[in-house]
């Protein structure tokens, strides 16, 4: 067990990291789609809602592709290092909390975005108050990027090579250590992953379900 918390240390730093990474790039796309008007906008969203069932292996293929030696950013010597596997994560990340919060602008958009006009607020400028109205979906899709980020394994296995002591996360780890037999660290990793899971659908649902809503719910059954 001498490698259980470093594991699960360098999980959550590689998983926050690209979740927050994915989340600046996710809500700049997202602003972009909500209250933008330009040719291939449509195209656009139908492009990143196609992408939320990105193969996490194929991405990982090719960004082993580009970032090994003979790739155009083999330079950086990314490979086979924790920032390959931030960088693989925010690859996966980026669709999802781009179009939840493509929706979750959107709505509010074109629901005071001519109020907004009128009162002289340019697009550019309604986009504090947008986020403001729609913190709570914002939030939900930090989350949800999270929960993908957090659970990725193929993509990651393919850029990190789970090299022992450097670039080993949970979801690897269990992999290697049950096809060793080693059940005891596997189940352990998996318990904190299933626990971490659970903790992030569990908020995310919070956010989403009014206080009470539940239990109203229940008693209308």
């Amino acid at each position: 067990m001498a490698g259980f918390l470093p594991i699960v240390g360098l999980s959550l730093v590689v998983s926050l990291s690209a979740t927050a990474i994915a989340s600046l790039l996710g809500f700049a796309l997202a602003s972009v789609l909500a209250l933008g008007r330009f040719r291939g906008r449509a195209a656009l969203i139908v492009l990143v809602n196609a992408l939320l069932g990105l193969p996490p292996v194929a991405v990982g293929l090719l960004l082993y592709l580009i970032l090994s030696h003979a790739g155009p950013l083999g330079g950086l010597g990314l490979l086979f290092t924790p920032g390959a596997m931030i960088l693989a994560q925010t690859v996966l990340a980026v669709p999802i909390i781009a179009a939840l919060g493509h929706r979750a602008l959107a709505e509010p958009w074109l629901r005071y975005g001519r109020a907004l006009r009128s009162c002289g607020v340019g697009r550019m400028r309604s986009l504090p108050a947008l986020f403001a109205m729609s913190r709570v979906a914002l939030l939900t899709a930090v989350l949800a990027g999270f929960g993908r980020t957090i659970s990725e394994v193929g993509a990651i296995l393919v850029v990190g090579g789970n090299i022992a002591g450097y670039t080993r996360t949970m979801t690897t780890a269990i992999a290697l250590e049950t096809s060793k037999g080693n059940l005891g660290l596997a189940l352990s990793l998996g318990g904190v992953l299933i626990g971490i899971s659970v903790a992030v659908s569990t908020a995310a649902l919070a956010l989403t379900v009014p206080p009470g809503g539940l239990g109203r719910e229940n008693q209308a059954g």
